[in-house]
């Protein structure tokens, strides 16, 4: 067996409950443009994990487009392992890690599918290389070789004219319940914060690291 030694140089930053914001999409907002600001490499990217209803359970990077207090937003393949699973289980978790605030933000609820209008909204906003990679993807399913995926990337490429989001892409909303901030600190003695919607109030405790 090999032994990792980590060697963390946390920051000396305590985060205490007088300092968070009573609302966590608040304290995220602030967080995130923090991150942003540290130059963290890809502050949107986050681990999701979703299960089947045999518990099966899978995590995968996606990436965040957009948030609010409607909730968190990302775009995929409906046809795929997370989508399937989504629609078996219509509940998952996101984490947010951003090594140089030696911060991680776990994230958890309901999600369901983003409107169409926002989806297409979305999608027309996208380069056209990165349209016609939605099209010709099915996401997740057995292909022969790259080659055949690139030979219809290329005929896609000589079209004209603007494309259509096909019916198989488009977002999901994740509507959080609960929101866990943890701050890393020195001697493994970090600060953590759970926020839990109750009715229409999050409340908010400490939690041991």
């Amino acid at each position: 067996m090999n032994t990792i030694q980590n060697q963390e140089d946390y920051f000396h930053l305590p985060l205490s409950k007088a300092e968070l914001s009573p609302s966590p999409f608040a304290q995220f907002s602030t967080w995130f443009s923090q991150a942003k600001t540290k130059g963290e490499l890809e502050p949107t990217a986050m681990t999701l994990a979703t299960v089947d209803k045999n518990y099966i359970v899978s995590a995968r990077m996606v990436l965040l487009k957009s948030f609010d207090e409607n909730g968190f937003t990302f775009f995929t393949n409906y046809l795929s392992l997370k989508a399937k699973q989504l629609e078996q289980v219509p509940h998952a978790s996101v984490v947010f890690w951003w090594p140089k605030c030696q911060r991680q933000v776990r994230i958890s609820g309901a999600v369901a599918l983003a409107s169409d209008k926002e989806s297409d909204t979305y999608f027309k906003q996208r380069t056209k290389e990165s349209q016609i990679a939605a099209i010709v993807s099915k996401q997740s399913a057995v292909i022969a070789n790259r080659q055949a995926l690139i030979e219809k990337y290329e005929q896609m490429m000589k079209q004209d004219g603007e494309l259509k989001r096909p019916d198989f892409w488009g977002g999901y909303v994740l509507k959080p319940n609960q929101f866990e901030f943890w701050q890393g600190r020195e001697h493994r003695l970090h600060d953590r914060f759970l926020y839990s919607l109750n009715q229409d109030t999050w409340e908010i405790v400490q939690l041991s690291p």
